[in-house]
């Protein structure tokens, strides 16, 4: 499994962070610079967020936060995407159900 998941971080050197530099609603939002096409395991996967044009920045981006910490950006408009995210929410919903 790690041999799997070492070029998988590898690639996620696409996934530099900074802080914006544009001006806007938001100015302390760090923003992702690009987005990684190749699909991250979800099960890597344990939170996310939204980073958009209207939060100040330049590319949109779902930020994915792996079971490590790292932070990955993702287009937000793929189906990988979507699926990793509608998992999570799924799992969110699972354990708030248990709480109650």
């Amino acid at each position: 499994m790690a041999s799997r998941v070492a070029p998988l971080l590898a690639l996620s050197l696409l996934a530099l962070w900074t802080s914006c530099a544009l001006g806007g609603a938001n100015d302390a939002e760090d923003c992702c610079l690009s987005v990684t096409q190749r699909p991250i395991p979800g099960n890597l996967v344990r939170a996310f967020r939204y980073l958009l044009l209207k939060d100040g920045c330049r590319v949109p981006a779902v930020v994915f936060t792996t079971l490590k910490g790292y932070q990955l950006c993702a287009p937000p408009d793929q189906p990988w995407v979507d699926r990793i995210i509608r998992r999570l929410q799924k799992i969110s919903a699972k354990s708030k159900s248990h709480r109650s």
